[in-house]
């Protein structure tokens, strides 16, 4: 029953409100919360989704929805659930509703030697919004023949690079080195038509590239290590795998779906005999046939998407030598997914559980003694990016200094919406709001007017708030303030 998760909510300490196992829920769910922004996002469709999502077979841990949580596909954005690869005969459950639409969008952020003063902030976002793709369509794209398009789904972020559409020393600032392991990229002809002509391009919606100023410093020792001073400029590019990806996880969602026939109010796979609550969160086990030609596709997607942020990174170093006369030695400080589901080891209940972890609007926020992260984060912690809205300001967070945290070494991904996106577009003047941002200094180029107010600030939650709950929780300390000052959207 809606709102019936109220009777089970109680507060997990700082920054965490828990709600205890109840109906079909297989473990307990945490929203990194407190009562007071409970209270103002209202909206009972997110709670209950992570409820949903608590009863998917295999699932270890707790279900977890970070900060920014709100109303998604099955699975709210921001949410976080790891099933044992080892459960049952056919492994836990892998749900595309747990990775998303947008197949790897993410965002990475690079650092320019430039100053504001050094440039003419107007005519610099007007120059670069000429020359960096962006709307729905896949106009200004890179074109690729199908030998390029089946290397980059193999190889990813490294494949650009050989194209020229990279530098090898970003691959080693990109989650996974800019690559995810796919053998079979079996993608329909319409998804490999899709992504033969988008690569370089932002895409529309929440996608942005944005020129911002650190005006805030809170971590000292690792801005340091990530390269950020007060006073700098920072580009920030979030994008994906645009409609290639979409067209992977809309094949497979049916294909799943299909398996699944309504039965006294929920949905079973009698072929998994898998129960769910929600038709939206079809899952499959990770070892079935499904399960492993969704995991091969959104891999390859994965890939697609880091190279897309790679291409879009060169587009930028070359707009700004042609706009500046030099690229401003523009440096990738790190490049993060958010919309993923990963196999990794993490301890759970005093045990070490080979896990799929799902992260929906979701990133992640390794320790700094992780495997995966260069020297150069070393006892410091993974750069987690977290952008807010055009308005106000993103953040650069850091993950733990060592170990992991308890949410599967996850993080918010954004500021995370407040109001849909019709109730924006029915709220919100889009020319008084373009007016009243230039009045702060924040020039907003937008191909779309209808993209303005829907994700116009008040959209959105305050970031900062999001920041202090995560912070609170003990999931990632913040470092820099991060504010804009050029924005470009589709």
């Amino acid at each position: 029953m809606e709102g019936e998760w109220r009777e089970h909510l109680e507060s997990n300490g700082p920054g965490r409100m828990r709600i205890k196992k109840h109906g079909r829920m297989l473990t307990d769910a945490i929203m990194i919360a407190d009562e007071k922004h409970i209270k103002e996002h209202t909206d009972d469709r997110s709670p209950n989704q992570v409820i949903n999502t608590a009863s998917l077979p295999g699932i270890v841990g707790n279900a977890w929805a970070m900060a920014d949580w709100h109303f998604g596909y099955g699975f709210p954005i921001g949410g976080v659930v790891a099933t044992d690869t080892e459960a049952g005969e056919l492994g836990g459950s892998i749900s595309p509703g747990g990775v998303g639409f947008d197949i790897n969008c993410g965002v990475r952020l690079c650092s320019l030697d430039i100053g504001v003063n050094d440039i003419n902030i107007k005519e610099l976002s007007k120059k670069l919004a000429q020359t960096i793709p962006s709307g729905a369509s896949r106009k200004g794209g890179v074109k690729l023949n199908l030998t390029e398009l089946e290397v980059i789904l193999s190889e990813g972020a490294g494949a650009a690079v050989d194209l020229g559409w990279g530098e090898s020393r970003d691959l080693f600032n990109i989650e996974s080195n800019g690559l995810l392991d796919c053998q079979e990229r079996k993608l329909s002809e319409r998804a490999m038509k899709r992504g033969m002509s988008a690569l370089g391009t932002l895409g529309s919606g929440n996608h942005f590239l944005e020129l911002q100023i650190v005006d805030k410093i809170v971590d000292h020792e690792a801005a340091k290590s990530y390269g950020l001073r007060k006073g700098q400029i920072t580009a920030m590019i979030h994008t994906g795998s645009r409609g290639l990806g979409h067209q992977v996880c809309s094949e497979h969602v049916n294909a799943i779906e299909s398996k699944y026939q309504k039965n006294d109010g929920f949905w079973h796979a009698p072929e998994w005999d898998i129960q769910i609550t929600d038709r939206q969160l079809a899952a499959a086990p990770i070892y079935s046939k499904e399960g492993q030609e969704y995991v091969d596709s959104m891999n390859a997607a994965g890939n697609y998407a880091f190279a897309n942020r790679s291409a879009l990174t060169q587009r930028l170093r070359n707009s700004l030598r042609d706009i500046l006369g030099r690229d401003s030695n523009l440096k990738l400080i790190y490049d993060v997914s958010h919309n993923i589901a990963k196999i990794e080891n993490h301890e759970v209940h005093g045990k070490q559980c080979k896990c799929c972890v799902h992260r929906k609007g979701a990133t992640r926020a390794l320790g700094g003694d992780h495997v995966e992260l260069s020297n150069q984060f070393s006892g410091i912690g993974q750069p987690v990016l977290v952008p807010g809205d055009m308005g106000t300001a993103s953040w650069v967070l850091a993950g733990p200094k060592i170990g992991s945290n308890d949410a599967f070494a996850s993080s918010c991904h954004g500021a995370g919406r407040k109001l849909s996106r019709t109730a924006a577009r029915n709220s919100i003047d889009s020319v008084e709001l373009k007016k009243n941002l230039e009045a702060k200094g924040i020039y907003v180029n937008v191909k779309t007017p209808n993209v303005l107010s829907e994700e116009a600030p008040d959209a959105y939650k305050d970031v900062d708030e999001v920041i202090d709950l995560t912070q609170k929780a003990r999931l990632a300390r913040p470092v820099a303030r991060l504010k804009p000052f050029a924005v470009i959207k589709g």
